[in-house]
This record gives structure tokens, C-alpha cells and sequence, in this order.
């Protein structure tokens, strides 16, 4: 009997060590901050499950994650980006081959439902709003937040948002009123912090995402597709008539111009674990993948695949 039972507790052991001896895999996707709510608490965890691996996102401005990993002070297996700009810093690096677009979405402005301009910025929503949106955002006292353009897509994005605003509305002067200069410091914050600073009330409104506005339940202000960047037909007619001049990280003056909001999904090169990382890809376009990216705010994949 007490064989037996020696035998039993044997056993037990080496069933366990044997299942840690298995134990989960890291797989590592480096991703667009506004999409943390998704990779970290839907798409990821989703993902490991089935490949029993250990899901680690790293989420940051794309511009500064795509040059991260491109000097090699970041790995990632998977690179998901906001727009084709971030894409094409890797791709130029020689370190991705094709990327493909997995979800869409729009530029809008979000808001402190506490705010003391939350009542004019939802009554600025309706159709018969007689303060519209821009001149809310121009009181005296309120408090706006975006990311730093010279490192993430978004900081660029809702300035050429308010720039187009100013042509659409006929309204001179109204990037500089509500916005300031590019670097303004009273305004620019962190990609991931952004819109907790605005859930914990540090801000009035500030620029976002529709997809991550929804996925943190923050109401918002929707604009025209004219404004919003959402829709690739306005490209070349309205998109493309505004740019904006930037210093990149080596000091040098650079010129961007908008792009439709596309997140693209790429495998990296160097990729530790190459064959998962285009399963995670696949994920991301199927069924499974996409009803939780609308599940979050996300829209459905736009345009073709970028290469090099």
C-alpha cells in the first residue's frame, strides 16, 4: 500500500514537472497605443488561449515603435500599425516584406462626460447644434489633449483634422486657436496615458480614435468624413490639400501629408517565432479576429496590402 501510494505521488510529480516543462511560450506583439484595450484584453488573450503561448503587447506611438524596432532596442514577432507611415519605416529597414490591412477607423473628439463642457460638446453632436464643436474646443479654461506628432500617427492625425476643419468651415485661424503650435506642451501627452488622463478627469477632450473612444466608454463628437480621415475616396480631392511640417528624431525637416486610418498588421523578419506570427496575422482577419475588432469600435479592413 505504501508502494502504492509512493508510486501515485511519483507519478504526480512527474506530471507536473512535465506540464511546466511545457509551459506557455512569450509571443510578442508590438502595436499602435489607441489599440490597447483590444490587443491586451481581447485579440491577445484570445490568441494565446488557442496557441498556448504567452501573449506580451507593447503598446506605443507607431512612429516610435516602428523606429524601436527597426534599430533594434525592441523585438516584437507581430508590428500592428495606424496608417502605412509607421510600415514603411520597417520596411525600409529591410525588416518587412508585406502588411495587411486588418481594421479601420476615425478621428473624433473625445470628452469627460463630468466635464464642465460636456453638456456643449454633446449638444455640438446634434444636427441642429448651434455651437459647433470647434468653437466649443476654443473656450476659455478647456482643457485639450493629443500625442506628439513627431512620434505617433494620432498626434498627426488631429492636427491635419483641425486644419481640415478650418478649410471645411471657412474658419481662419482655427488650427492655431485650438490647437497651438505642434509642440504645444500644455496639450501633447503620451499615446497609452491619453484618454486615461481624460477617464480621470485631468482633461476636458482631447483627440482619439473612434475604436479606442468606445473600447474605453468615453463619449465623443463624431465629424464629417471630410474632417475625420476615415474615408480613402477624399484622399487625393481634400486629404492630400493639407501637410504638415515635422522634425524627425535625427533633426531632420520632414514633410507628412494624412492617410486614410487603416491599421495594418506585419511579420516581422526576426521574428522568434515566424509561423505564429502569421497565425496571429490570420487571426486578426478572421471571423473570430474581426467580431471582436467590432466588438471594440473597430471598422472593417480598408484599401490592399502595403509592400515595399
Amino acid at each position: 500500500m505504501i508502494k502504492h501510494r509512493l508510486a501515485v505521488a511519483l507519478g504526480g510529480l512527474l506530471l507536473t514537472t512535465s506540464a511546466s516543462s511545457f509551459a506557455a511560450e512569450d509571443f510578442r506583439v508590438a502595436y499602435a497605443g489607441s489599440m490597447g484595450v483590444v490587443m491586451d484584453k481581447f485579440l491577445g488573450p484570445s490568441f494565446a488561449t488557442q496557441q498556448h503561448v504567452n501573449y506580451q503587447g507593447q503598446g506605443e506611438g507607431a512612429y516610435g515603435l516602428a523606429r524601436l524596432l527597426a534599430s533594434g532596442k525592441a523585438t516584437a514577432d507581430v508590428f500592428v500599425s495606424i496608417t502605412p507611415g509607421p510600415v514603411e519605416i520597417l520596411q525600409k529597414a529591410g525588416l518587412v516584406d508585406e502588411a495587411i490591412p486588418v481594421a479601420s477607423t476615425r478621428m473624433v473628439i473625445a470628452y469627460n462626460p463630468k466635464s464642465q463642457f460636456a453638456a456643449a460638446l454633446a449638444a455640438s453632436n446634434r444636427p441642429d447644434a448651434t455651437t459647433p464643436w470647434w468653437q466649443v474646443l476654443k473656450q476659455p479654461g478647456l482643457k485639450f489633449g493629443r500625442t506628439d506628432a513627431r512620434v505617433d500617427p494620432q498626434g498627426q492625425n488631429i492636427i491635419f483634422s483641425v486644419m481640415l476643419a478650418e478649410k471645411y468651415y471657412k474658419q481662419p485661424g482655427l488650427s492655431n486657436a485650438v490647437l497651438g503650435d505642434v509642440q504645444n506642451p500644455a496639450q501633447v501627452y503620451g499615446e497609452g496615458g491619453l484618454l486615461t488622463r481624460l477617464q480621470a478627469g485631468q482633461l476636458d477632450a482631447a483627440s482619439g480614435y473612434e475604436s479606442a473612444t468606445l473600447s474605453a466608454k468615453l463619449p465623443y463628437v463624431a465629424l464629417p468624413d471630410e474632417i475625420n480621415l476615415s474615408n480613402p475616396a477624399f484622399t487625393k480631392t481634400w486629404y492630400d490639400t493639407v501637410s504638415l511640417n515635422l522634425t524627425d528624431s535625427k533633426g531632420q525637416p520632414q514633410t507628412v501629408s494624412p492617410q486614410p486610418l487603416v491599421f495594418y498588421a506585419a511579420v516581422l523578419k526576426h521574428a522568434p517565432d515566424h509561423k505564429r506570427a502569421e497565425a496571429f496575422v490570420d487571426f486578426l482577419r478572421s471571423a473570430e479576429g474581426q467580431a471582436l475588432f467590432r466588438q471594440n469600435g473597430y471598422g472593417q479592413p480598408k484599401g490592399e496590402a502595403l509592400h515595399p
